[in-house]
């Protein structure tokens, strides 16, 4: 039973922290002053409302995937964009290959919510290896018997109007038709029950490998919608140890960025919550940790469903999770005549990703059988978990032991494999943003591949997504 709940555990962390992506050009760090705003972000587009005598679509149980392409009107930037829905990926065809669709939402709004959090989990269990897909919530898509519209709506549009299959059902065709993403599972979560599971696990240490500063509820008690009550608050970079409001300030709060940072930081904490769950005996908090799971996430998973994948989790590690985003040149930015800000599809950068995706990735295999050990020789504690962050985004898996002392000022990486191979210490100085000076060849007793020995000049800050393997 307890591996089943912690499987469980691991797709609701995914879906509460799931990246997603603006309306605006790829800038992962790109900081914009703004006012503190407490109030939600205001999204032009409303769905019809039940009451209003509008043309009501009619709804078939099954569809197909059906490609559409639509020319928007004219404007300024970018200019009028043609634009078309991918054909299905025939490795999603694949039986070794199961789909969940993890989606976050803040249910406290009321009945009617839209799924502002939408990833897509690949998982291979042959392998040993999760993808994971983020869907910006603006991306432009036709929804089945509703048209263009924000994909974010589509679940929103199937619970109205009652959908085969409700909200879950709409949104899995959508992304059918326009993705080609056959979904096998849905799981959605709320805000507020996440914030729960992170305070009955104690909190959870998040490494912070990019500093953020954005406005914070001064405490989280007050009046949100008093100014007056916000003040500019920094993380990072280092170790942080945070409880549920503070985890959700920092994986949801954007007034100070965008929503491609956002997704970094959300990473952060999915990595985070994963990680220290499986380092912790959290088996005594088990039965409060699975009321809170129980009343916070709708799913179609079933108990059968979980045994099949208990034996994943035994050896699942951050190494074994790759990230993907639809964001950069895979969408381009466009206002609807209405004023709406969304994305528009770019399909062929879209299809190249999720070929990578959902394929199993040799290079993730090849960079686990390697051992690389982090000692931190800099005067910033933390920074060696930071380092083994990055290292683990790119697929390598890592331990942490002590420097000899921590008045080190330049990093090194030794290399103590026996054929001390130039191109593959090449790849790992660039991961690490290492220059070729770095490396050191020593001769090693084969207990370990290379010895990573973090100097005061190391810079932790990277970008998720160019250390995909």
């Amino acid at each position: 039973m307890f591996k089943c709940f912690r499987l469980l555990l691991l797709f609701f962390l995914l879906t509460s922290c799931a990246p997603v992506a603006p309306p605006v050009a790829y800038a992962p760090y790109y900081i914009v002053t703004a006012a503190p705003d407490a109030s939600a972000t205001p999204t032009p587009f409303q769905p019809l409302s039940p009451g209003i005598s509008s043309p009501i679509p009619v709804f078939t149980a099954t569809l197909t995937p059906v490609p559409f392409s639509a020319t928007p009107a004219p404007s300024p930037t970018p200019e009028a964009t043609q634009f078309a829905t991918l054909p299905p990926p025939p490795t999603l065809e694949n039986a070794a290959v199961i789909s969940i669709l993890l989606l976050g939402s803040d249910l406290r709004s009321g009945a009617s919510f839209r799924t502002d959090t939408i990833v897509v989990a690949l998982v291979r269990p042959n392998e040993g290896q999760v993808s994971l897909i983020s869907i910006p919530r603006d991306l432009w898509v036709e929804i089945p018997g509703i048209g263009p519209q924000r994909i974010n709506t589509a679940y929103q549009s199937g619970e109205i109007y009652g959908y085969p299959g409700g909200g879950p059902g709409l949104l899995k065709d959508t992304l059918l038709n326009n993705l080609g993403i056959q979904i096998d599972h849905t799981a959605l979560v709320d805000f507020d029950g996440f914030r729960k599971i992170i305070n009955t696990l104690g909190g959870v240490d998040v490494p912070i490998a990019c500093p953020y500063t954005d406005w914070h509820l001064i405490a989280p008690d007050l009046n949100a919608e008093d100014e007056n009550n916000w003040a500019l608050y920094t993380a990072g970079p280092g170790v942080l140890h945070m409880d549920g409001d503070l985890t959700l300030w920092y994986a949801r709060s954007r007034k100070k960025s965008n929503d491609f940072d956002r997704g970094r930081r959300q990473q952060e904490v999915l990595r985070s919550l994963y990680g220290q769950f499986l380092r912790t005996q959290s088996l005594p908090r088990l039965p409060q940790l699975y009321a809170d799971l129980n009343a916070s996430v709708r799913t179609d998973f079933g108990l059968d469903d979980i045994l099949a994948f208990a034996p994943l989790t035994l050896n699942l590690t951050n190494a074994d999770i790759r990230s993907y985003y639809i964001a950069g040149e895979m969408v381009t930015p466009w206002t609807t005549p209405g004023g709406a800000a969304v994305l528009l599809p770019n399909p062929e950068a879209i299809q190249a990703m999720l070929a990578q995706a959902i394929s199993p990735s040799p290079l993730q295999t090849e960079r686990q059988m390697l051992k690389v050990e982090i000692q931190n020789g800099s005067a910033n504690d933390g920074w060696d978990a930071l380092a083994a962050e990055r290292l683990n985004y790119a697929g390598y898996a890592t331990s942490l032991f002590h420097a000899d002392h921590r008045q080190h000022n330049v990093t090194l990486l030794y290399d103590l494999t026996a054929d001390q191979d130039a191109l593959r210490a090449a790849s790992l100085l660039a991961v690490l943003g290492l220059e070729p000076a770095a490396l050191v060849k020593v001769p090693g007793d084969g207990t370990l591949s290379y010895v990573l020995l973090l100097g005061n000049d190391y810079q932790p800050c990277f970008i998720p997504q160019n250390l995909t393997s």
